[in-house]
């Protein structure tokens, strides 16, 4: 879910659309890029939310939640009003005035990210009844764009990917939808697709991973984001994942008949693997850069930490975590909302205080972002063991009830 690639992955989206000729594709451009001085009220962060705009802002709204503040209702309406009339949504809708056509590119990702955000928010939003509508009307639109193979790709129509699809699952859980019970015209679930990305654990470089999708030859590559969100996904479990228990060193095994919960705790063996060099996660250059040695990844590391904690495996995810705690404040500030957010579902995932960061109160940082979320509730009759924690009983439901393995489960840069 590394936030920073989320506009590349956009485009890469639009440049599928365009080669496969596409109806309606070569009219799929993004809006007109807005300036710093026309942004919309209500929305988070200051710079061009073309690729991002419902991205950053779902994950402002979980992360706000998960430390125990509402978003404004300025921010709630600024969200509703970038949903289509078909429940889905598109990366951002720079004018909502006009009704989304067949030339709107409806993002699968931007759509899973607001239905979880909006049923996050919607037992303290003014019109829960409005939210609930727009949560229904959202995950209906994902299950008309489910593919034959149980899976979702980035875009309506595109083929499946592991983060998409996982990003959906996650999605469904925490909104108390079996994601199980999605099942395609050929009777496939979301959790038949997420095996497809599986790399087996007899691969000596990938053991254990999830590829984003098979390369041209088929073949899957280890991918880390792919990895980290599919281990979430195949405990069913999504992006606010807490600690998991017990506590327990995670391995890698190849079953005679593969199941997805063995899937994702192999997921996290690889992960933990990744981490133990530099405690982080990296990423390869860009096309074209001069300098070609690969670079650090915050917005990867901060899934990785959330993957691992969830799965068990905290204690495998603490040196990651303090890594992010050193060097992470000047990433979070160039990228904005999101890259907040994640480290805030990072630290919550870990049971550490966002607000004592290393020295970054990353609670205070997120919410000086946007509109002034309001002030958490801290009464006698709203400090239950589950909102104490920051989080909505009726948004848990969904993502506690967990199988298998003592298991006590988000995108951004959906791309290879």
């Amino acid at each position: 879910m590394n936030t920073v690639r989320r506009g590349a992955a956009a485009l890469a989206a639009a440049a599928v659309l365009l080669g496969t000729g596409a109806v309606g594709a070569a009219s799929a451009a993004p809006s007109p890029t807005p300036s710093a001085g026309t942004l919309p009220p209500g929305l988070y962060g200051t710079k061009d939310p073309t690729y991002d705009g419902v991205w950053r802002q779902s994950l402002a709204f979980l992360a706000q939640r998960a430390t125990g503040y509402q978003p404004a209702d300025q921010a709630v309406d600024w969200l509703l009003g970038q949903q289509c009339e078909d429940g889905s949504f598109a990366s951002y809708r720079a004018d909502v005035t006009k009704p989304c056509d067949p030339k709107t590119m409806r993002d699968t990702n931007a759509t899973a990210a607001a239905v979880h955000a909006l049923g996050a928010v919607r037992r303290q939003a003014a019109d829960p009844e409005k939210l609930d509508e727009a949560v229904k009307a959202g995950a209906g639109w994902l299950r008309t764009v489910q593919n034959k193979d149980g899976g979702w790709g980035y875009t309506s129509g595109s083929p499946s990917d592991a983060n998409s699809t996982s990003l959906v699952i996650g999605t469904l859980a925490a909104i108390s939808v079996k994601p199980g019970s999605y099942t395609s015209s050929e009777g496939r679930t979301p959790y038949d697709a997420l095996l497809t990305f599986a790399v087996p654990c007899s691969d000596e470089e990938g053991a254990g991973a999830f590829a984003y999708q098979p390369d041209k030859s088929g073949k899957l590559l280890a991918n880390a984001d792919a990895t980290a969100a599919a281990t979430l996904a195949g405990l069913g479990k999504s992006i606010v994942a807490t600690k998991a228990s017990p506590q327990q060193q995670p391995t890698c095994q190849d079953l005679t008949k593969p199941t997805v919960e063995r899937a994702a705790l192999n997921g996290a063996s690889y992960l933990s693997k990744a981490l133990l060099k530099t405690a982080h996660l990296n990423t390869p250059p860009m096309p074209g850069a001069t300098d070609t040695s690969e670079q650090p990844d915050f917005g990867n590391t901060a899934d990785a930490v959330v993957a691992l904690a969830g799965a068990g495996a905290a204690r495998q995810a603490e040196p990651a975590l303090q890594w992010l705690e050193t060097h992470s404040a000047a990433w979070a500030k160039e990228n904005g909302p999101a890259a907040y957010a994640q480290l805030i579902l990072a630290s919550r995932s870990m049971e550490t205080d966002p607000r004592e960061f290393g020295t970054a109160d990353l609670v205070g940082q997120l919410n000086a972002t946007g509109p002034a979320p309001k002030t958490p509730d801290t009464s006698a009759s709203s400090t239950s063991d589950d909102e104490g924690s920051g989080f909505d009983v009726w948004w848990i439901i969904g993502i506690g009830m967990v199988v298998g393995v003592g298991i006590g489960f988000l995108v951004s840069g959906r791309k290879k």
